[in-house]
C-alpha cells in the first residue's frame, strides 16, 4: 500500500488502519455486542498481511479489553505496526460507568496502564479521547507534552476537538493528528475543523467512515431490528427512521456505483472519506477477518470527479 506522512510526525501511514472499537466487546455501554477473542485477533493478524501498518485503540474501549486483545495478536509480531491509543475516559474497577478526566495524575495512570496492556515501551501516538472537561484541556495538553518530552509516547493527538480547542492546545504543544468522526451521513468536519487541519498541518485520522457499519452494505432493515440490548447502535439515530431510510437508500446507490469497480458499499463509502485532501487516513474496523476482506480494497480505490459529484447529487433529492 502507498503511505502518507501524518501530520509532524515521521510517520508513513496506510490510508486505512485497524479499528478496535468493536472488538472490546459488549461489556461495557458502547459496546457492540458480544464478540469472540479469537476472531478479533484474526482479524487484526489478517489487515497486517495485507499491509495495513497501524492499529487505533483507546484504553475504554472494553474497559481495557481492546488493549489487551491488540497485545495478544501482536505476540510474535517481528514487522510491528504503529499502536495508537487515547486517554481521557475512566471507570473504577469493577464498575461499568464511565467518567471523564484531563487530570496530570489522571493521564499518567491511564498511560502507564496503556502501557502495561499493549505490552510495549512507547506508545506511538498518544491521544485525548474527548475534550472533557473542557476546563482540564489545558492541563490534559500539558501532561501530554510532558509525557513526549520524557519518551513515554512518540507524538500525540487529540480526538473530538473543535477548532478553539485544538487553538488553545496548539499554545502549549503541536498537535500531531486529530481524529474527528467522519463518513458520508456526517460531514459536518468538512466546514471548518478540515481546513484547519490542512493549513496547520495537523494529520486527519478519521473514524466511523462506514458509520458504524451502516454503509458497509450488510445492516437491513431486519439485522438493525435484531440488534443485541449491549449494542449501542440500537440507540443510534441513524439507525432509526426517520433517517434509515435515506441512509439505507444511500447503501444501495455506493453498491450499484461500487460494482463497476468490483468493489463492496463498504470500500465505497471507505474510499470517499479518503478522496478528502485533508484526511490522511481512515480507521477501519472488523470484527473477523472476512470484514477486513471486505474493506481493505478502499486503500487504493477512489471515485473520479463525475462519480463524486453523482454522490453529491443524491444528498440533493434525499435530504
Amino acid at each position: 500500500m502507498k503511505t502518507r506522512q501524518l501530520g509532524n510526525t515521521d510517520m508513513q501511514i496506510t490510508p486505512i488502519g485497524f479499528g478496535s472499537w468493536a472488538i472490546g466487546g459488549g461489556n461495557w455501554v458502547f459496546g457492540w455486542g458480544e464478540q469472540d477473542d479469537n476472531d478479533s485477533i484474526a482479524a487484526i493478524r489478517r489487515a497486517l498481511d495485507l499491509g495495513v501498518n497501524w492499529i487505533d485503540t483507546a484504553a475504554v474501549y472494553g474497559l481495557g479489553h481492546a488493549e489487551e486483545i491488540v497485545a495478544r495478536a501482536l505476540e510474535g509480531c517481528t514487522d510491528r505496526p504503529y499502536i495508537f491509543t487515547k486517554c481521557g475516559r475512566v471507570w473504577q474497577e469493577g464498575s461499568r460507568e464511565i467518567s471523564s478526566s484531563l487530570k496530570a495524575q489522571s493521564i499518567r495512570r491511564e498511560v502507564e496502564n496503556s502501557l502495561r496492556r499493549l505490552r510495549v515501551d512507547v506508545i506511538d501516538l498518544y491521544q485525548i479521547h474527548w475534550p472533557i472537561p473542557d476546563d482540564d484541556i489545558e492541563e490534559g495538553w500539558q501532561t501530554m507534552a510532558s509525557l513526549q518530552e520524557e519518551g513515554k509516547v512518540r507524538y500525540i493527538g487529540v480526538s473530538n476537538f473543535n477548532v478553539s480547542q485544538m487553538r488553545r492546545a496548539m499554545s502549549i504543544a503541536p498537535i500531531s493528528s486529530l481524529q474527528p468522526p467522519y463518513s458520508l451521513i456526517n460531514r459536518e468536519v468538512e466546514r471548518e475543523i478540515l481546513p484547519f487541519c490542512q493549513k496547520n498541518n495537523i494529520g486527519v485520522i478519521v473514524y466511523s467512515p462506514m458509520q458504524s457499519g451502516l454503509l458497509t452494505g450488510a445492516m437491513t432493515r431486519e439485522r438493525i431490528a435484531n440488534l443485541p440490548e449491549n449494542d449501542w447502535r440500537k440507540r443510534n439515530a441513524e439507525f432509526q427512521e426517520p433517517r434509515l431510510s435515506r441512509n439505507l437508500a444511500l447503501v444501495e446507490k455506493l453498491r450499484e456505483m461500487a460494482r463497476l469497480y468490483n468493489r463492496t458499499p463498504a470500500e465505497a463509502a471507505i474510499a470517499w472519506t479518503l478522496s478528502n485532501p485533508a484526511v490522511t487516513g481512515a480507521i477501519v474496523g472488523a470484527r473477523n477477518p472476512r470484514q477486513v476482506d471486505t474493506n481493505i480494497g478502499a486503500a487504493e480505490f477512489r471515485f473520479n470527479e463525475r462519480e463524486l459529484g453523482e454522490i453529491e447529487d443524491f444528498f440533493k433529492t434525499h435530504a
